[in-house]
């Protein structure tokens, strides 16, 4: 079984689902705690899988865009006046609604290309070796939800 380590971040994010039959159709925000969980056949000459600091080098800009911000679908029709009055803060999933299952895998597909393009970078304190996988990203919505997403 291959080592195993989980990094996590937390952030404010805002969504509503505008499809949803009931209060979640409404604005509202969650404190979330995204966890990405990455793994190893064998650790490194520190004896780790990687540095957890190469998470939150790699990923952490990428997930502070979400940070106090509200996911939309693009396709609600206050989405162009909240993108108006709010910029990049309103953050559009395009034609659908921004589950906490499509955070995960959004979260997944930032974290699989900055984790690859730092492992690239030869010039880094903290080396990450191209063995090392993202397996899976869980992001909680409240004290008992979560929504995670793996490609397998």
């Amino acid at each position: 079984m291959p080592y195993r380590i989980c990094k996590t971040i937390e952030i404010e994010n805002g969504h509503q689902l505008s499809t949803h039959p009931d209060n979640c159709r409404f604005p509202h925000g969650h404190s979330r705690k995204v966890d990405f969980i990455l793994e190893a056949d064998s650790l490194d000459a520190r004896s780790m899988v990687c540095d957890f600091k190469i998470i939150k080098d790699a990923v952490g800009p990428l997930i502070d865009r979400y940070d106090h911000a509200l996911c939309m679908n693009s396709a609600d029709p206050m989405f162009p006046v909240l993108r108006e009055a709010y910029g990049e803060r309103i953050i559009a999933f395009p034609d659908t609604d921004p589950t906490t299952e499509l955070l995960a895998k959004t979260f997944y597909d930032l974290a699989s290309e900055a984790l690859r393009s730092y492992s690239e970078n030869k010039e880094k304190k903290y080396p990450l070796p191209p063995s090392v996988r993202l397996v899976r990203v869980r992001v909680s919505e409240t004290s008992s939800s979560w929504a995670e997403f793996s490609p397998s």
